[in-house]
């Protein structure tokens, strides 16, 4: 058993939005990903199926051509390979976020 202190508001050192690996094991990964109000998701499209669960913040989410508003308790499940994004962050946005398989950094081929 593995302990993980997770879910606290993270951003990058220069205020950016942030993804953080906390666990990775073959079949799974786990991180937090945090967005400063305001601030852009510039991620790209992975191999790995995605959920992500918001924790704290608000703002909206689009993916497969939908587009959502998003705060504590929404969780999301992105396709491995499909375009998404958070966007128009109002409120510090914290998400849990597990792959599977475990994340493996390299962008969508």
């Amino acid at each position: 058993m593995e302990i993980i202190q997770s879910g606290q508001f993270a951003p990058a050192a220069d205020g950016s939005a942030d993804f953080v690996e906390h666990l990775s094991v073959p079949s799974l990964s786990f991180g937090t990903y945090s967005i400063p109000a305001g601030a852009k998701d510039d991620q790209s499209p992975h191999n790995e199926d995605e959920i992500y669960v918001v924790t704290q913040g608000r703002g909206s989410f689009t993916a497969g051509g939908r587009t959502v508003e998003v705060g504590p308790g929404t969780t999301l499940f992105i396709p491995a390979r499909q375009e998404h994004r958070f966007h128009d962050v109002t409120e510090d946005l914290v998400t849990l976020v597990f792959f599977a398989p475990a994340y493996s950094g390299i962008p969508q081929s």
